[in-house]
């Protein structure tokens, strides 16, 4: 298993302990939940690792990356995902306002709507 692998794993297990139910792109079913994380969604630059929605409405993503790996040197990543949802997909706003990279250890959040925004625990809020 590889160490974005077992990061993954991790991000899953406490995204599961928050509430949140875990789909593959494949098999997304967004009436399942309040809450619901996507894997792999295809966005116009990529897949992201987690595409979170609420209520149906897409709201944010998370970047996964292996233990041990600077998270602030992702944030260019997060941002390019949270500004290429496909056109037809329901979303709160464009662009997205919640990017999270998370190691399954350490977790940075960022709200774009607030230009001072600090780190925050992602399952605090999720």
């Amino acid at each position: 298993m590889t160490p974005e692998a077992r990061a993954r794993l991790q991000i899953d297990s406490m995204l599961r302990a928050a509430g949140w139910v875990i789909q593959d792109y494949r098999a997304i079913d967004l009436g399942a939940s309040d809450g619901v994380a996507v894997r792999e969604f295809p966005l116009t630059s990529g897949p992201t690792d987690y595409l979170l929605f609420i209520d149906r409405k897409a709201i944010g993503g998370i970047e996964a990356k292996p233990k041990g790996m600077t998270l602030s040197g992702v944030t260019v990543q997060t941002h390019q995902y949270l500004n290429s949802l496909p056109e037809g997909i329901p979303c709160y706003q464009r662009p997205l306002p919640f990017g999270y990279e998370s190691t399954g250890v350490e977790t940075l959040f960022r709200d774009l709507r607030d230009p001072d925004s600090r780190s925050r625990s992602v399952f605090a809020f999720l």
